[in-house]
């Protein structure tokens, strides 16, 4: 009788691990069954040389970017130019960059659902419409001539990104031989947007001054004299020149290195930590699935000089694009801004809706009223140190950077900030590696792009 009754308890026990299998079975099927059924060896939705071919990447204004041509083999837009400033948005051949559409969207392409999975009597695969501009794109990466970096615009009431270019990148319809052993094509798998993280500068500069508004009674009413050089620990943090008496303002204005320096040895390096990471740039942001790099601010040993300069934004702190521009997204909102989408929408082939997008928001990244404070700063900024007139009908609100790199190498250039006003609620990110000025060589690749946006130029 035990016999019995410890065979039907292992019955049981094997009845109930065969429930719970079949249990996550279908709860893994329903989360990934697109992208099970997308894997390139499914040769029903791949070629022979391994190209999705299915569905087809459209941008915003419905500029068909890459389709499936009557042989089967996948193609792209008819400029070479266009096919370089959207590859890693689109995608290459053979699904090399994993953000690209046609890797990191194969199921939405493919037209898969959960009742038929990737066959359908309509036709085959999908439209996916990116919320990129392919002609910002192009300007974008236009204006970065050459020079490897990463531009950046959305919405930051709706989350679209209108503009997203990583350079370096190569034409997807003629790509070139050994990619991995040309020197000029160093890194260009990566989309630097989206993946990579820089030493971020004095773009930096915004989260160490929000942490000054609210932590620091009465700053806003503080002056000191920079001479060039500050003392700050057992060593010294230099600035490009002497800048005088500076009130808080002013030191944003001027990118004072010491003034800077200063405040982050009095707020110390746990309260400075707090504040990147409420700023999101040491988290994570999920993309329209595609999840961004996180940031680094790490002071593990280091001394008062060394988190002076991490206040600067140098040491070594490190911030992704993305999350930059999302955090300039932030200082406009108030607070609180959309998380930016890659995907506009998908569309069967009858032209029906194949899935709806929503809109995310991020956590409270800036109080209200230092938003509103250091907006208007950096408003100053441009007025005073960037140029008004190189952004025409904008008010502009922005921060450069020029970050060093260490060794012989040029700095990074940075250029960040947002718009105001009901009609151009956009923020903006442009880094240039090794370009040099943050003001000149960013600044003016923002400007070029920012004069498409606004101005339709």
């Amino acid at each position: 009788m035990k016999k019995i009754e410890h065979r039907a308890l292992f019955c049981l026990l094997l009845a109930g691990v065969l429930a719970a299998g079949l249990l996550l079975f279908c709860v893994r099927w329903v989360f990934y069954g697109g992208r099970w059924a997308s894997f390139a060896a499914n040769r029903h939705l791949y070629n022979g040389s391994g190209e999705l071919s299915v569905g087809r990447v459209l941008d915003r204004d419905g500029d068909v970017l890459s389709w499936v041509d009557g042989s089967g083999r996948r193609t792209w837009y008819a400029n070479a130019a266009v096919r370089r400033a959207t590859l890693h948005a689109v995608g290459d051949a053979r699904g090399n960059i994993g953000t690209s559409a046609l890797t990191a969207f194969a199921d939405k392409l493919s037209g898969y659902n959960l009742l038929t999975g990737a066959y359908s009597p309509l036709g085959r695969g999908n439209d996916l419409y990116l919320t990129l501009d392919a002609r910002y794109n192009y300007i974008a990466y236009e204006a970065l001539a050459g020079r490897n970096g990463a531009v950046g615009v959305y919405n930051y009431r709706t989350g679209e990104v209108l503009c997203m270019v990583s350079a370096p990148a190569f034409d997807p319809l003629n790509p070139p031989e050994n990619v991995e052993e040309d020197p000029r094509y160093e890194g260009v798998y990566l989309n630097r947007f989206l993946s990579g993280t820089f030493v971020p500068g004095s773009v930096f500069k915004t989260v160490t001054l929000a942490a000054a508004l609210e932590r620091l009674p009465g700053v806003a009413e503080r002056t000191w004299t920079c001479t060039g050089s500050t003392a700050v620990g057992d060593g010294a943090v230099a600035c490009p020149r002497a800048h005088g008496e500076l009130d808080i303002a002013g030191a944003l204005t001027s990118s004072c290195n010491g003034v800077f320096a200063l405040l982050a040895q009095e707020l110390g390096g746990a309260v400075l930590e707090d504040y990147a990471r409420k700023a999101g740039l040491t988290g994570q942001y999920s993309v329209s699935g595609l999840h961004t790099a996180a940031g680094r601010f790490d002071l593990d040993g280091a001394g008062a000089l060394e988190l002076g300069w991490a206040g600067v934004g140098q040491h070594n702190d490190l911030v992704n694009p993305c999350a930059l521009m999302v955090y300039m997204g932030a200082i406009a909102s108030g607070g609180r801004t959309a998380v930016p989408k890659l995907v506009l929408k998908t569309e069967n082939a009858l032209g029906l809706s194949a899935g709806t997008v929503r809109t995310g928001r991020t956590a409270r990244l800036i109080e209200p009223a230092t938003a509103a404070a250091l907006g208007d700063m950096m408003a100053r900024c441009v007025a005073e140190t960037y140029g008004a007139g190189r952004f025409p009908n904008m008010d502009l609100c922005a921060k450069s950077g020029t970050a060093q790199v260490g060794g012989e190498k040029e700095p990074h250039a940075w250029f960040a900030g947002f718009l105001r006003g009901e009609d151009t609620p956009y923020a903006f990110v442009v880094l240039v590696e090794n370009g040099g000025s943050g003001a000149e060589a960013a600044g003016t690749v923002a400007s070029k792009v920012l004069d498409a946006v606004v101005n339709g130029y």
